[in-house]
């Protein structure tokens, strides 16, 4: 089965962080894992210490891992629930977000045990 990964980078509005994490961790990850091919969800925060000098736009990061043989249902599935009573998104989230699916370029590379 073909496998993708959702990534999305997010922030909350500004003084409602609080409220939007409750909102992300404790509706919108299920929400999103209830689409059809879509098997596990992960948030992440931005670490207080980067490699980068330039500070990241987002602070909040969720990956979810997908398995479908037929993406185009997952994303129209992921457009049609969006914004209603099955998927509702919270105001408390910012406008500017970044979401898109990526596909693996082989397997993963992992440590010597």
């Amino acid at each position: 089965m073909p496998k993708y990964s959702l990534v999305v980078l997010t922030n909350a509005v500004a003084g409602r962080e609080e409220e939007f994490n409750e909102w992300y961790s404790g509706q919108h990850l299920a929400d999103v894992v209830a689409l059809p091919g879509v098997v596990s969800a992960q948030r992440f925060h931005l670490a207080p210490l980067q490699r980068a000098a330039t500070p990241s736009p987002y602070r909040y990061l969720a990956i979810y891992e997908v398995e479908t043989d037929d993406l185009a249902a997952t994303v129209a599935a992921l457009r049609e629930r969006a914004g209603t009573d099955l998927m509702p998104l919270s105001d408390a989230m910012a406008d500017d977000r970044y979401a898109y699916f990526f596909e693996p370029m082989g397997e993963a590379t992992r440590a010597p045990a």
